[in-house]
């Protein structure tokens, strides 16, 4: 049995075991990109209710709440539109192109290879519009899927060993990774793609959410197995990842009292290909991370409250080097481009102009996606980033000199490390051109040893969900901006580490987001 560290060791790319890797992918077995059961009945979703809040401010919303520090009283009860809304900012079509006789449709939140392997379930009491249930989000169809009738929001609440915003919120988001759809063509390190994919997609949602007023976080502790069967799931080819409870906060609704029985179910689905390859790697790392039962969930968050603050830039030494100050624009004088536009718009940028982006522009997109995630691990109210450190490389930027900068939030400023230039930078990436060429390359990085000694393997999971929502935020906060464009991308792991010591030393890098001034 493999634990977290031994898994991201193995897992770790080097220009050695690229160039020997004599991997081929086989179109004729590529997965299907959406699950579609053979026989389960289906609700349909009405029309959308587009999230019309400015985007800069939704994703850089760091409290469950968020109208928690305002006069204003949030939105509770959930509706069946509000419910098609989120889902569909969240992880619905949003884009369709015809090419070489092919229909490509593109979701709302981005995922390695366009491989589409998160999927959403949502586990509900009577809403308007929707009765009680357990339900599998389609994007292909835009329906539910009715995996369970009846209110079973007290089987999540047992899970989470009784989290506050579970036991309360009208309807749960759960979030799982069909191992195979990505395994196709990353194989073992599907499984970090599990957090990197499903954390753009919780960007998008928990942004969704909270511009429309609700509550939302993200619970990372609870019970693996009872959550997999409540959804139907075999963890061997499909598992759970995160929770999100949606509304709750002065809810007229009554929570669920009691845990009702959970029958186990197999619902038939259409197969993903012809000839699955089972990588067991992935499933070992991610049943070392599970955890057994409420209690053990609740032991485990208490944990992660007492460890906040372990790989946060406070934690790193102050090495004194020059700082350049970042400025970002704040509320009131940021784009007002609406987050449903934005979602819309977004996509993979290669080609970068020569002009790069301003320095209040980088700072801005820094600013409003480290400003941390709220979660079962800090009650729902985050400062910063909790186990990741930003770190930069840039070239082109006016206002910036090119070099390697360690982000310090809690300045809004750039600390200089040291030298960097585009050959540098496309290197790291994986010897990426993309990469080069992007004015900006935002690395984030964790100490993976320190928290699986705090948090056990699960700690791991929490590090790459945290990266992984604050990629999808990059994603968000850089299409805010009519001008810019990125692209998430791979890296030589051990490569950064050495380019970013002796700061870095004792960390390594979880995911890596390019950006920079588009060339149109």
């Amino acid at each position: 049995m493999v634990d977290a560290r031994e898994y991201h060791e193995r897992t770790k790319h080097s220009p050695r075991s690229v160039r020997e890797d004599d991997f081929v992918l086989d179109h004729d077995n590529r997965p299907r990109p959406y699950k579609t059961y053979e026989d389960l009945p289906k609700r349909s979703f009405p029309a959308i209710r587009p999230a019309q809040g400015a985007t800069l401010s939704a994703v850089a919303e760091s409290t469950a709440d968020p109208l928690a520090d305002a006069e204003q009283v949030p939105r509770t009860d959930l509706d069946r539109e509000t419910l098609a809304t989120i889902c569909y900012h969240a992880n619905g079509v949003v884009k369709t192109i015809d090419h070489q006789r092919r229909t490509l449709r593109f979701r709302a939140a981005s995922c390695t290879g366009k491989l589409y392997h998160v999927d959403l379930y949502l586990v509900c009491g009577d809403c308007d519009g929707l009765p009680a249930g357990v339900y599998h989000f389609d994007p292909s169809t835009f329906a539910l899927d009715v995996v369970r009738e009846g209110d079973y929001r007290g089987v999540l609440a047992e899970a989470t060993g009784g989290q506050n915003g579970v036991a309360n919120a009208p309807a749960t988001v759960v979030t799982t990774s069909t191992w195979w759809r990505n395994a196709w063509k990353y194989r073992d390190r599907t499984y970090r793609h599990a957090f990197w994919d499903s954390g753009t997609v919780l960007a998008n949602l928990l942004g969704a959410a909270h511009a429309l007023d609700y509550r939302a976080e993200v619970v990372a502790g609870f019970a693996d197995d009872p959550v997999a069967t409540l959804l139907g799931v075999d963890p061997t080819e499909e598992a759970p990842l995160e929770l999100v409870p949606v509304g709750g906060a002065g809810s007229t609704k009554e929570p669920p009292s009691d845990a009702p029985a959970v029958d186990p179910i197999a619902p038939e689905t259409v197969p993903l290909s012809a000839d699955p390859v089972d990588y067991p790697l992935i499933h070992d790392a991610w049943e070392q991370s599970a955890l057994p039962d409420g209690d053990a969930a609740r032991e485990w968050r208490e944990r992660c409250r007492e460890a906040r603050g372990a790989s946060t830039v406070e934690a790193v030494d102050d090495g004194g080097g020059e700082r350049v100050a970042l400025d970002p624009v704040d509320h009131e004088t940021a784009s007002a481009r609406p987050l449903h536009e934005t979602i819309r718009r977004r996509g993979s940028c290669r080609e970068f102009a020569d002009e790069g982006p301003s320095r209040r522009q980088v700072g801005t997109v820094l600013d409003r996606a480290t400003r941390g995630v709220p979660g079962d691990w800090n009650d729902g109210r985050a400062s910063g980033l909790a186990f990741n450190d930003a770190y930069v490389l840039s070239t082109g930027v006016e206002g910036i000199p090119d070099g390697t900068y360690q982000f310090r939030g809690d300045e809004s400023a750039l600390e200089r490390l040291g030298d960097a230039d585009r050959r540098t930078k496309q290197h790291l990436a994986l010897d990426q051109r993309w990469a080069g060429d992007a004015h900006v390359n935002v690395y984030l990085l964790a100490n993976a040893d320190e928290l699986v000694d705090r948090l056990g393997n699960r700690g791991y999971r929490l590090a790459q969900l945290e990266a992984g929502i604050a990629l999808g935020r990059l994603y968000l906060a850089t299409y805010a901006h009519r001008d810019l464009g990125g692209t998430g991308l791979t890296f030589y792991d051990d490569g950064v580490t050495e380019h970013l010591s002796p700061r870095a030393t004792r960390e390594t890098p979880m995911c890596l987001f390019a950006f920079g001034r588009r060339d149109d």
